[in-house]
């Protein structure tokens, strides 16, 4: 049996991490300063699309398109940033948010229901 599974993992996380609405996201980006961030896999972007201005840091690599010291670093991250991810449906994105938080990131966010949510908002 599993010490802490993924629910517990996603309950400890959704209780440390604010959650960004589908339609407060293009109020939230207004400012021009907040990064939208895809922790989705390459093939899922590739195949399903994107939001638009978002920068892609697969949720696999992000510690170290995250860190400053690593090879792989991406400049748009950084800690005094304004950050709001997203995955396909939300969880990925939180769990994320929280690992984020965790390298001393303070101002970031996950997009509650992930791609599957924006897209739905912008069909309707």
């Amino acid at each position: 049996m599993l010490k802490r599974g993924f629910k517990a993992m996603l309950a400890e996380a959704n209780a440390v991490i604010e959650t960004v609405a589908v339609h407060d996201l293009p109020y939230a980006q207004e400012d021009g300063d907040t990064l939208v961030v895809d922790v989705r896999e390459t093939v899922e972007r590739e195949s399903e699309g994107q939001i638009p201005g978002s920068i892609h840091a697969p949720r696999g690599l992000l510690e170290f398109h995250a860190d400053p010291e690593s090879p792989v670093y991406k400049e748009e991250l950084t800690p005094d940033r304004r950050l709001i991810l997203y995955c396909g449906s939300g969880g990925r994105s939180a769990l994320a948010a929280k690992t984020l938080m965790d390298m001393g990131f303070n101002d970031v966010a996950s997009l509650a229901g992930g791609y599957a949510a924006w897209r739905k908002a912008q069909e309707g």
